[in-house]
């Protein structure tokens, strides 16, 4: 069946099946493409990808730690959050590689083999301070053939399952640094409470060293005090040690001369003048030693008595040693003086007597008193060591008297120095006590809730089921009703091949030109609109918006695409193709160059998109402005098509 619409470029008219074929290229265009790219994820199922895990586990606290094994059973069974999953396969290097080559797999995801060593290592470091902390990395590759989408969503479901356990490492070691806190406050504790007992130790060490200075005083004191008794004693030791010497000089004279006088006798016979004075000389000397000895023996015997409770002391214990040999001493002078009296006083029996019994008395007294200087002899060196004992008593009495001073002095700075730490101990207590209740402390259930947080504190509702995102409808929409109204005017002519000899009006030519389009371009928004509600099931307003304005843009890309093929002839067709190439790639991403997305925005798709995506009245009013003008533009292209020269029209003729 044939219209009365002019074909182009022929002069047969346009039959009914070529209306139909391009009513419907838009909706069977816009239905396929919304039918591949919506919800790609319920499909997923239909791509294979191949696991190559190359990782080597770790052992960490004597637990096996098999990352690599654990992501890629996770790939395997997929998110909830997924309709469906990629068919996974666990290979190794050359099949995968081989499959990736050959079309079997659409990507192919590699575990390295440093993977659980890198994704344990910052766990390590603030466990034990040791290694290097280093990011753990998969690979995703792709076939250098592959379809512009599989790469995405590959890179994407990987991207997911690695931040997924990277969140889940990082809940595990902020979980142990959140009980670390508790573990650090309740030993922070325990040291603010041993501080306070040190403080209070400290501080009674302090008192006690306090009362250190007035002891050690008192010591110096009765140290000084032994010292001048002990440097009396040695001088008094000395002068009876002298004395003593002296005794026994003459003592040792004594016998000396007794001996010799028996001697004489024995050689005389006879007692002469001269030994009856040396007997009273003997008498006088004799009783005299007898008083000395007597006399040191109470010396002695008072010296002993200052040595009371010093019995260890070696001057006292040889004092003592002399005072117990003073009886005998005593004993041998008395015995001495009572000889030489009995000698003075027998004087004359003794002339009467036999020579030899006075000579022998004589001898026996000599003998005595040989004796009795020998016993001096000794008294006086006992004496002379006693008062050496006695003068080194003083000096070490001085020297205890010095170091006592010095241990006064001392203790006094020790206490000083004690209450010094007593106060620092005090306020470290304090600041431990402050440290700990700043601290915070968490139990295992908060611990375990608040690192989860921490590990994935920022989450999105955003969803990635369409492949570019809810815009997409709108945008292929608006694109295939570009392309319909382009093909409406690659099948129809922009205006009558009569157009120089018709009386009609030049806005009459245009618009009998457009209607036919028009109403194909309204009837596509339809249609499209329809496969839409199908496909995405928008609510009534939301589609009877949708529709309307699908319909509005149909019409408007007709009268635009009529105006660019009235103007340019068959380049405004090229023209209208670059036109839709831009408002696909201006349409897709926000990223395209500044210059390319002015362009695109000052396009006729702009209002028809802005539109479609939200009922809009002023994208509608841009719509149907651009409309008005594009017919403005044809009449303008028709009347100077009516105006040729005569040349031409004898060319045509």
């Amino acid at each position: 069946m044939n219209l009365s619409i002019e074909r182009a470029r022929s002069r047969k008219p346009i039959t009914l099946l070529t209306v139909i074929g391009v009513l419907l290229l838009p909706a069977i265009i816009g239905g396929i493409l919304v039918a591949a790219l919506q919800n790609p994820t319920e499909r997923l199922d239909t791509m294979t990808a191949a696991i190559v895990n190359l990782d080597e586990p770790v052992t960490i606290d004597d637990q096996y730690t098999p990352l690599g094994r654990q992501l890629a059973a996770g790939l395997v069974e997929g998110s909830d959050d997924m309709d469906s999953n990629l068919m996974w396969v666990i290979s190794n290097e050359k099949d995968a590689a081989t499959g990736l080559a050959d079309g079997d797999y659409q990507a192919v995801i590699t575990i390295p083999s440093e993977f659980s060593a890198a994704a344990t290592s910052a766990g390590q470091k603030i466990s034990s301070g040791s290694g290097t902390p280093e990011q753990a990395t998969i690979q995703v590759t792709t076939p250098d053939d592959g379809l512009v989408a599989d790469d995405l969503i590959t890179s994407q479901i990987a991207s997911v399952a690695a931040s997924s356990m990277g969140t889940m490492l990082s809940e595990a070691t902020m979980e142990n640094v959140l009980v670390g806190f508790t573990t650090i406050g309740d030993q922070i504790g325990e040291a603010a409470t041993g501080a306070d007992e040190l403080a209070n130790g400290a501080r009674s060490a302090a008192d006690g060293a306090a009362e250190l200075p007035d002891g050690a005083t008192k010591l110096a004191d009765g140290a000084g005090q032994l010292g001048a008794g002990a440097s009396e004693l040695a001088s008094g030791l000395g002068t009876i040690a002298s004395g003593t010497r002296d005794a026994a000089t003459g003592a040792s004279a004594l016998g000396s001369g007794l001996t010799d006088g028996a001697a004489a006798l024995e050689a005389s016979g006879l007692v002469p003048e001269q030994l009856l004075a040396a007997a009273n000389g003997a008498q006088q000397a004799t009783a005299g030693v007898k008083t000395g000895v007597d006399e040191l023996s109470v010396g002695m015997t008072e010296l002993l008595a200052a040595c009371a409770g010093r019995e260890a002391d070696p001057v006292c214990a040889g004092l003592q040693h002399m005072v117990d040999d003073m009886p005998q001493l005593q004993g041998g002078a008395g015995a001495a003086s009572q000889a030489a009296a009995g000698t003075a006083t027998g004087l004359s029996a003794l002339n009467t007597q036999a020579t030899t019994t006075i000579a022998g008395q004589l001898r026996s007294a000599g003998e005595g008193a040989a004796g009795l200087a020998g016993g001096l002899y000794q008294l006086a060196s006992g004496v002379d060591q006693s008062a050496a004992g006695a003068s080194a008593l003083s000096t070490g009495a001085t020297g205890l008297s010095d170091g006592a001073t010095a241990l006064a002095d001392g203790a006094t700075e020790l206490a000083s120095g004690l209450d010094d730490l007593a106060g620092g101990n005090k306020e470290l207590a304090g600041g431990l006590h402050q440290a700990t209740e700043q601290l915070p402390s968490f139990s295992d259930e908060e611990s375990t809730s608040l690192a989860s947080v921490i590990a994935d504190p920022v989450s999105s509702n955003a969803q990635a089921n369409t492949i570019f995102g809810p815009t997409a409808i709108p945008l292929l929409a608006a694109v295939v009703l570009w392309f319909g109204g382009l093909a409406s005017f690659i099948v129809m002519r922009a205006h009558t091949a009569r157009t120089l000899t018709s009386r009609r009006p030049s806005a009459g030519l245009a618009l009998r030109a457009f209607w036919p389009a028009a109403a194909i371009g309204a009837a596509q928004g339809l249609l499209v609109a329809l496969i839409v509600q199908i496909v995405a099931s928008y609510d009534a307003a939301t589609w009877w918006a949708f529709a309307g304005t699908a319909v509005v843009a149909g019409v408007a890309f007709a009268a635009v695409n009529q105006a660019l093929v009235a103007v340019f002839g068959g380049a405004g067709r090229w023209v209208s193709a670059l036109v839709g190439v831009v408002a696909v790639a201006t349409g897709l991403i926000s990223t395209v160059p500044g210059w390319l997305s002015s362009i695109g925005a000052a396009l006729p798709t702009a209002p028809a998109f802005t539109g479609l995506i939200a009922a809009n009245g002023s994208a509608v009013a841009g719509l149907i402005v651009w409309g008005v003008l594009s017919l403005v533009v044809t009449t303008i292209a028709v009347a100077l098509r009516r105006t040729t020269s005569a040349k031409a029209v004898l060319a045509t003729a």
